[in-house]
């Protein structure tokens, strides 16, 4: 119990909290300081690979920062069903560079800009339509596509450190990284309190004060820069020709929006993890939210004519080294992006923090990153299914990310989209998900009234499937118990004058020794598997009458799987078979 709590208190400041503005502000800048590079990064490699002009290139970075900044702000204030509710910070995605300069060079920046808006339109489908690809979406897919984040960004990461000033000594970048490393590291393992808060900003500072020693902090670009400014060029509008080009790019540009909806729904469900105290069911009405929030990240940016938008998996990364989760952070972080945007002499001192420095922060949290997301495949427990798809995923993915694997056939297909190791293993996590949920034995159905009248035709149901799997009496009792219980709940939960009007419906499948429940019905509030995880922690006082049915629950299921989606709720209970009379 005592480690339990200690990890708990590791969270100074959760989701809904509001930490004092001082400390909500600081955080958002070390965010969008230790970011921006990222942000503006992107475009700029993509279209001077292209051979685009200046003009657009600047454009397109002022573009890529501004809606950096909106929608970061969305994720974190939630509008309507669009953003998470959590700091997910957003910016420009590497995912897309391979399609994206291939869509400047064949069709310029206009066809660029349609390409990513139709592309978006996707994201929007599938945030609404999640629950019916859970099967497919599972922990083991978006934890495997969060691991597979550091493999793809740490090659770049490392080049990185090798980032100096023609002429300046062999040491300078090792010795900057490290210092910014050692101090990152020091602090985050041994402070307490509000300097553990601080720790990757002042390894920043530390970091660039030694390779300013070593004149790597590059201030002719802080001189040069103006104060204020917009951005030279214009808008380079939107191809509305359904050119050939259009439609050769079409799929490799939905296919790689989709492996990003898949990262951002492996960034919601990680930020849930690191931003309460006392661990929860994951919200996929959160998951909604962001994957809503990425699709208008992506429709903006190509309304602007600017490289698509993606959440940063950093966000998760700092929200767990600094313990504080609250939304008032993303909103300092958009706030600041979006002053950005305008401000070219602040956004220059960013840039100018050396590649050395920069590097040894983002391995930190690319380590850290790592590590949530095996806790994302391991949450809801591992089976060799599941470690199978995942290490196949994860290692093929590592696999194409360093061309080792038959290079001479998949380094051009697609324009070379598996070399991207994150697309490579997702992948493959999705068609080994997809395998398993289409040769899965075959399941008992039953669709009913939601309603308490529908328990007679519920146990009839129950009976035949139990006397299928050759079941007795025993489990038989179980399996109406645990049904009773969870719809009698379910309803409980559901005050709308509309329940007469939907349906319910029950999946039963035989997994060994363990009769797997599925019910799926209307939307409610509060989270089953919360409450129930909440009855161990009551110590006094009779229960309360609404609390009768969860114990009961808990009693005759082996566990309780609660997903809420804004569609519908879906339960999933395990009931064990009984062991033989002694």
């Amino acid at each position: 119990m005592q480690a339990d709590q200690t990890d708990r208190t590791s969270v100074r400041y959760e989701a809904d909290e509001k930490p004092p503005a001082p400390l909500a502000f600081g955080l958002g800048l070390q965010l969008a300081i230790l970011t921006i590079a990222g942000v503006v990064l992107t475009p700029a490699i993509v279209i001077r690979a292209a051979g685009g002009s200046e003009s657009f290139l600047s454009w397109a970075v002022f573009a890529a920062v501004a809606v950096s900044g909106i929608t970061t702000v969305v994720q974190a204030v939630r509008v309507g069903r669009v953003g998470a509710g959590y700091v997910l910070m957003m910016g420009t995605s590497g995912a897309f560079i391979a399609v994206c300069i291939t869509a400047i060079a064949e069709g310029g920046p206009a066809m660029l800009a349609i390409l990513v808006v139709i592309s978006s339109l996707f994201q929007f489908v599938l945030s609404t339509r999640l629950s019916l690809l859970r099967q497919i979406l599972t922990p083991a897919v978006a934890g495997t596509v969060i691991m597979l984040i550091p493999v793809t960004v740490m090659p770049i990461i490392f080049d990185m450190l090798k980032e100096v000033p023609e002429g300046a000594s062999t040491e300078s970048a090792a010795v900057s990284a490290l210092a910014t490393l050692l101090v990152i590291a020091g602090i985050a393992l041994k402070a307490k309190g509000t300097l553990r808060l601080w720790a990757p900003v002042i390894g920043v500072f530390a970091g660039s004060a030694v390779a300013g020693y070593y004149g790597l902090y590059q201030t002719f670009l802080v001189v040069e820069a103006a104060w204020i400014g917009l951005p030279t060029g214009d808008w380079p509008g939107i191809d509305l020709s359904f050119s050939p080009v259009f439609w050769a790019l079409l799929p490799a540009f939905v296919f790689v929006t989709l492996v990003g909806a898949i990262e951002t729904v492996g960034d919601a469900i990680a930020i849930q993890h690191v931003s309460w105290r006392r661990p929860r069911a994951v919200d996929f009405r959160a998951v909604q939210g962001a994957v809503a929030a990425d699709g208008l990240g992506n429709l903006l940016s190509g309304l602007a004519g600017t490289v698509p938008n993606t959440t940063y998996s950093t966000s998760v990364s700092v929200t767990e080294l600094t313990g504080v989760g609250a939304r008032r952070v993303g909103i300092a972080v958009g706030a600041i992006f979006i002053a950005l945007a305008f401000l070219p002499k602040a956004l220059a001192i960013v840039l100018a923090i050396p590649g050395p420095v920069a590097a040894a922060y983002v391995t930190v949290l690319m380590a850290m990153l790592f590590v949530v997301g095996m806790r994302v495949v391991i949450q809801n427990g591992i089976d060799y299914r599941n470690g199978l798809v995942a290490g196949l995923a994860f290692w093929t993915g590592v696999g194409f990310q360093n061309g080792v694997i038959f290079p001479e056939y998949f380094s051009e297909f697609a324009g070379g989209l598996l070399q991207n190791g994150m697309t490579a293993g997702g992948l493959v996590a999705i068609i080994l998900s997809l395998f398993l949920e289409l040769t899965a034995p075959r399941r008992a159905r039953i669709e009913t009234e939601f309603d308490v009248s529908a328990l007679p035709t519920i146990r009839e149901f129950l009976g035949t499937f139990a006397a299928r799997s050759r079941w007795d009496a025993a489990m038989v009792s179980r399996l109406e118990a645990a049904s009773e219980e969870t719809l009698l709940t379910l309803i409980e939960r559901d005050e709308s004058t509309e329940r007469h009007r939907r349906r319910l419906r029950i999946v039963a499948r035989k997994e060994n020794d363990q009769a797997v429940l599925e019910f799926v019905a209307a939307t409610g509030e509060e989270n089953l598997q919360d409450r129930i995880a909440l009855l161990g922690e009551r110590t006094a006082g009779a229960p309360a009458e609404q609390e009768v049915s969860l114990r009961l629950l808990r009693h005759v299921a082996s566990s309780v799987l609660h997903q809420q989606y804004y569609d519908m709720d879906i339960v999933t209970i395990r009931v064990d078979a009984p062991g033989p009379a002694a």
